[in-house]
Parts: structure tokens; C-alpha cells; sequence
């Protein structure tokens, strides 16, 4: 991808516990990025590059397994 056109990562940025998410739909409903999609109806997936860490499905989680990070 050219220089010119990659797009800056957000600081911070969602990450999901997998091992326990129920992939009840409710942060992908939330995300004002659609940066959060459920996987094969098994659990939430975070598209990295789409999402700003705003923390909206983290606030929504009923079962609070989603953290917002500072990105390494």
C-alpha cells in the first residue's frame, strides 16, 4: 500500500475475550465503524484497521469481554 494513502491507526482499539464471547450480537450493533463483526456465529471479531477505540461496545457488552486498549 503507497504511503500516501495508508491510513493512520487509531491509538487504541477493542479486543474481544473469544474464549468466552456468546457472539451475542450486541457490540456489532453498537459499532458506529461496523469495525465488529460476529465469526462464523461463534464469536465477535474486531477489524483492526476500522476500528478508532471509541469504546462503545465495550459499554454495550453484556457479558463485559470487550476491552479497549492502547494499540503495542
Amino acid at each position: 500500500m503507497c504511503e500516501r494513502t495508508r491510513k493512520k491507526l487509531s491509538p487504541r482499539h477493542a479486543v474481544v475475550d473469544i474464549a468466552a464471547c456468546v457472539a451475542c450480537g450486541t457490540c456489532e450493533d453498537v459499532c458506529p465503524r461496523g469495525a465488529i463483526h460476529i465469526y462464523q456465529g461463534q464469536y465477535a471479531k474486531v477489524q483492526e484497521e476500522r476500528c478508532v477505540g471509541c469504546g462503545k461496545c465495550a459499554q454495550e457488552c453484556p457479558a463485559s469481554l470487550i476491552q479497549v486498549e492502547v494499540r503495542a
